[in-house]
């Protein structure tokens, strides 16, 4: 991150960092809620730190779990946007929690042509949204390839430890590469080095990442794996598939 982040991994050891990462970006307005109070969520698609966006490409599904598990499709919920001058696609949907707990929410994004990297790039990302008591915030969507936080994700303060764990089809995959992003809600007006912007590890033997977030707002942790290929224009192409976790970290309790 800018300004002399300084994101501590623990652990985990450093490997080279991406240039400009693209991320798709799920949040909600404020990370928790009150039962029976509406919340907005948004789904651009960009550099989070540099706050880039660009056209965010049409979700394939949005689903929630509620606090036991239950599986709700919010698909129609959807909504089309633009920002940034009516220039650039983005999506909100409201959702209203009617019980307590933790609802888990997942954006499965379409594949989406990355021309430099000439491959396809294809996003399954979480979030979870506390409602004033803390079960679920661990419950397993099922899907294929996804992210599931061993630290409950929200509560946080800046420099506490967070762990999550990669799994695909329900088992931990070791030595994945994870990349670690936070948010700017407006673009900053110096951008540091590339290697602090978008940090970048692997997972252990159990398929867990163990990072330090240390300041206030929304991160992103992503993990990616091969997802084998895709035709373009007549001939087959790589297609990197990847599961993102979304965190909030609040701001610093005052002593």
């Amino acid at each position: 991150m800018r300004h002399g982040m300084g994101l501590a991994f623990v652990v985990l050891v450093l490997a080279g960092s991406s240039v400009e990462a693209h991320f798709g970006m799920f949040f909600p307005m404020a990370a928790s809620t009150k039962r029976g109070e509406a919340v907005a969520f948004i789904y651009q698609w960009g550099h989070p730190f540099e706050h880039q966006l660009f056209d965010a490409p049409m979700p394939e599904q949005v689903t929630i779990l509620n606090p036991h598990g239950k599986s709700v499709d919010l698909a129609p919920n959807l909504i089309r946007r633009t920002t940034n001058g009516k220039q650039t696609t983005i999506y909100r949907l409201h959702f209203v929690p009617e019980e307590r707990g933790d609802f888990v929410l997942v954006l499965d994004g379409s594949p989406l042509w990355m021309e430099e990297e000439q491959e396809y790039l294809q996003d399954s990302i979480k979030v979870v949204l506390h409602v004033q008591a803390q079960k679920g915030w661990d419950n397993v969507a099922g899907k294929p390839f996804e992210m599931v936080p061993l630290t409950r994700p929200y509560g946080l303060q800046p420099g506490m430890v967070f762990q999550v764990q990669a799994r695909a089809n329900g088992k931990p995959l070791a030595q994945t590469l994870i990349e670690i992003e936070r948010y700017n809600p407006v673009p900053p007006k110096q951008l540091p080095p590339d290697e602090q912007i978008t940090r970048t590890s692997k997972t252990d033997p159990n398929g867990v990442a163990t990072c330090t977030l240390t300041e206030p707002g929304w991160w992103c942790l992503a993990a990616q794996r091969d997802g084998g290929s895709r035709e373009h224009k007549g001939k087959m192409v790589p297609l990197r598939q990847r599961a993102l976790l979304w965190v909030y970290v609040d701001e610093q309790l005052v002593k």
